[in-house]
């Protein structure tokens, strides 16, 4: 019994460590938005000498009246949620269909799709861009460029985790609800899909994820300021002519980051058994 406590006495210990070690940025940057920017460069530790609200205050100015923090969270949101949305549902219906189905080439296909998770990002940028361009898709109100492709399961990363997930789940619960006349979608939506929402919920936090952290898709496809997203506002909240206040550079990513934190704490709360807790 004794043995039994201490080992789970050391396990608490380094699990404590580790989140110490994990959260001690994340406790900096906050304390990072309350310093001057001689004070930033100068002290490492988590408090600050001299409290200064600069930061915070300068964090909701705008650009000219074109762009501001809450008009880029707003857009930022514009793109992520449908976008996500879409993933949700292309997602499911293509690793369904690779999972579960035959079909002529599909060992091929299949190659195919493993494949394209090897092919850098970088290289899709110009034939995209150029395909976009031709559409009249360049700086669309409707963002079309960064969200139509979530509607034909861009993302293939995300396919494969679905696909892997659907094989585990025995085919006998098809093979049933087809012996009650469900046809395939009914089988989707009635047997598979309770069973896949963990993978799915880590599927639509990782696309939000993405969307949000998007750097390159806004700065391409986006021309009118006051349609930038966030990813574009901080770079935008740095003045590289006359220096820029840190303070207020950390202040915007932290207040980026907050419906991302909270989007977490959500997520694994509703994925948390109900029981109250894991069992040993």
């Amino acid at each position: 019994m004794k043995r039994v406590r201490r080992e789970r006495l050391l396990r608490i210990v380094i699990l404590c460590i580790g989140a110490s070690v994990m959260i001690f940025p994340l406790l900096w940057l906050v304390s990072a938005t309350f310093r001057s920017n001689s004070e930033l460069f100068s002290d490492a530790g988590l408090l600050p000498h001299s409290v200064t609200f600069e930061g915070w205050r300068n964090a909701f100015a705008s650009y000219g009246g074109q762009i501001s923090l809450m008009k880029a969270m707003r857009n930022t949101y514009l793109i992520a949620l449908p976008k996500m949305l879409l993933t949700l549902i292309s997602v499911t219906l293509t690793a369904y269909g690779f999972a579960r189905f035959r079909f002529a080439g599909k060992r091929l296909l299949t190659a195919l799709l493993f494949a394209t998770v090897f092919l850098p990002q970088t290289v899709l940028y110009v034939p995209q861009f150029i395909l976009f361009n031709r559409l009249g898709w360049i700086d669309s109100p409707h963002y079309l460029p960064l969200i139509v492709p979530a509607a034909l399961a861009g993302d293939t990363v995300l396919v494969i985790m679905l696909i892997q997930f659907i094989r585990s789940i025995p085919r006998t619960y098809d093979e049933a609800a087809r012996l009650d006349g469900c046809n395939s979608l009914q089988i989707l939506w009635y047997i598979l899909v309770p069973q896949l929402q963990p993978i799915l919920m880590s599927v639509g936090v990782l696309q939000l994820l993405w969307t949000v952290n998007d750097y390159m898709g806004p700065l391409l496809y986006v021309k009118t300021p006051s349609r930038y997203p966030l990813s574009v506002y901080v770079k935008l909240s740095m003045d590289a002519d006359s220096g820029f206040a840190w303070n207020r550079v950390l202040a915007v990513c932290c207040i980026a980051m907050l419906p991302q934190i909270i989007l977490f704490f959500a997520s694994h709360h509703s994925a948390a058994p109900e029981s109250g807790g894991l069992k040993e």
